[in-house]
């Protein structure tokens, strides 16, 4: 099953291999023939769902300093992720992002499994002059995920290029085993974590995750992205989305205890923050944690742009569909409805902060054998045994403007800044108006309910996988593992240093493009970046007829998304 076909499969976190670190199981594997639809839509604004499988490499920004870029990402067909595309050496790859690991891989041209076929590929027949071996190749790389599938192959260093920053012989993978199919010719995965969440660093001494170098050598004028997953292009964070950076909501990043002996203190491994309550209405409810006296009775939130929805433990979401009239249980695996004609908002709680959800932006679709009852958000999932009770992605996300700061060694902890994007608006759906959605979004789901009550599911708590004896603090100063102490705080203070945070501001070209799908119907758009024409897979000139499966050129445009990678690596995901 493809790793991104279905809902509960999408970019699992990576395991490490021959590692005592361990990696969070994130979304766990179906077992309901229930699939779901996924779709970019909120507050009656629908996608733009018909540009295929066309994006935009565009490094014509005007930025601050010469350390930044615009790199626009594109949503996946199956729209259960993000990709962009990097440059490896002097080849093209589009990669998905997840900011829920850490590490860099790629397909390489010695992998001739059956997810392999028909995808871009490393050529290893190439004699790259910036790649550089890793122990002859010999360097074993394992990713495994929840579902059984998983990647396997070496490790390597190859100069690494997302829009204009480049860094040089980055350690990464070339995968030669792999039975996880990906969307969209789509090559890998570049993980956005901590590094204590690569397997690689454990392996190779010396090295570190791409972001993670960027920030630890300086090569930012903050070490921090954001992400805007609005309807249409933002432009630069601070002028287009952020109208006013005093209003977005900080939260410390939480550090987790080691593994066993793994070594004798807490440090930072997810992207997670406190979540601090949950809502229908004006009904607001307190999250209960799978290991209250651990964690000093707070749950934790698992910020993740791999992941298309919103998961929580079955304890919370039971509680939260408890307040909609008419909700049940459907399947045992955690899936609730709704009826379709609701109007009650839902909420989250991070900080002090209310982030209001219409139906809109929780409904999923209807059941095609129960039009009247539509699949929603959140999904409830087993307890983690890290931890981590809650995982948001995109379902959430796309309401509000994130950025992950990640934090400097010996003078400031990692942090999450909120911004909500809807801020002061205050909208409430009509049935109409969501009828309206749902037709106009296709979102019908392919099953039929059962026609009786399901109880909800009892839990089991697993054991407790870190080292408890080792106390783990939120927002702690740690001395390593973040970015170069040569970089001045801003939020190390009691007062946000606003004018501190740096900006990127594209310049826009308009440009009418005609591009053809992939059922060869041609469609004509318009896009605010000018272009650029790249080949996947394949050096520039070289000719590997028979050797290597080399994908035609693309056409390089879409108005819809924009990855925004500021000198601070601000992040400006935007959906048309």
């Amino acid at each position: 099953m493809s790793l991104f076909s279905a809902l509960a499969l999408a970019l699992l976190a990576v395991t490490a291999a021959a590692s005592t670190t361990h990696v969070a199981p994130r979304l766990l594997p179906r077992s309901d023939p229930i699939t779901v639809p996924i779709h970019l839509h909120s507050r009656g604004v629908p996608s733009n769902s018909t540009l295929g499988n066309a994006t935009v490499l565009d490094t014509t920004a005007t930025n601050d300093t010469a350390h930044s870029g615009l790199t626009p990402v594109s949503f996946s067909s199956d729209k259960q992720s993000y990709y962009a595309v990097i440059k490896t050496g002097d080849i093209y790859f589009r990669v998905a992002l997840d900011t829920a690991s850490a590490d860099l891989w790629v397909m390489s041209s010695q992998c001739q499994t059956k997810a392999c076929k028909n995808v871009p590929k490393y050529p290893l027949a190439y004699q790259s002059p910036t790649f550089v071996t890793v122990a002859n190749n010999s360097t074993l790389f394992q990713a495994g995920y929840a579902d059984g599938t998983g990647v396997s192959g070496f490790v390597a260093e190859e100069s690494v290029q997302l829009s204009n920053l480049t860094v040089p012989d980055q350690a990464f993978a070339l995968v030669s085993n792999c039975n996880v199919t990906l969307t969209d010719q789509v090559s890998g995965i570049m993980g956005l974590g901590f590094p204590r969440l690569s397997s690689i660093s454990n392996s190779v001494p010396g090295s570190t995750p791409f972001f993670a170098r960027l920030a630890q050598n300086g090569l930012l004028d903050y070490p921090l992205f954001g992400v805007s997953l609005t309807r249409n292009f933002s432009g630069a964070i601070d002028s287009s989305v952020v109208k006013d950076a005093l209003k977005i909501n900080w939260n410390k990043v939480v550090q987790f205890a080691p593994f066993g002996t793994e070594s004798n203190t807490s440090s930072y491994l997810h992207w997670a923050i406190p979540i601090s309550g949950f809502s229908v209405g004006n009904s607001r409810l307190t999250p209960q944690p799978t290991y209250p006296n651990i964690t000093s009775n707070t749950s934790y939130a698992l910020f993740d742009i791999g992941t298309a929805g919103i998961y929580g433990p079955f304890s919370d979401v039971a509680r939260l569909f408890s307040l909609i009239d008419g909700a049940r249980l459907v399947d045992a695996s955690g899936q609730w409805v709704v009826p379709c004609d609701t109007v009650s908002t839902m909420s989250l709680f991070f900080g002090k902060q209310e982030y209001v959800l219409q139906p809109t932006d929780y409904l999923i679709g209807p059941a095609s054998g129960n039009p009247n009852l539509c699949l929603a958000w959140p999904r409830a999932v087993q307890p983690s045994p890290d931890g981590l009770d809650w995982q948001i992605g995109s379902a959430f996300m796309r309401m509000v403007y994130t950025v992950f700061s990640f934090g400097i060694n010996t003078k400031e902890p990692p942090m999450i800044g909120l911004y909500s994007i809807f801020n002061g608006t205050n909208i409430t759906e009509t049935p109409g108006e969501v009828a309206s959605f749902l037709s106009s979004e296709s979102a019908t789901v392919a099953t039929t309910l059962p026609n009786f009550v399901l109880p909800t599911p009892t839990m089991t708590t697993p054991p407790y996988v870190l080292n408890s004896a080792i106390s783990a603090s939120i927002g702690g100063i740690v001395a390593t593992g973040l970015a170069t102490s040569t970089y001045s705080p801003i939020f190390g203070q009691k007062k946000l240093n606003v004018t501190a945070l740096p900006t990127i501001s594209p310049s826009p070209t308009l440009l009418t493009l005609i591009i053809t799908d992939s059922i060869g119907q041609l469609i004509t758009t318009v896009s605010s970046h000018s272009t650029a024409s790249v080949t996947l897979g394949v050096p520039p000139g070289w000719n590997a007829a028979g050797v290597l499966h080399a994908p035609g050129p693309f056409a390089v445009a879409l108005p819809c998304f924009a990855f925004l990678w500021t000198i601070t690596f601000f992040l400006d995901l935007a959906n048309g």
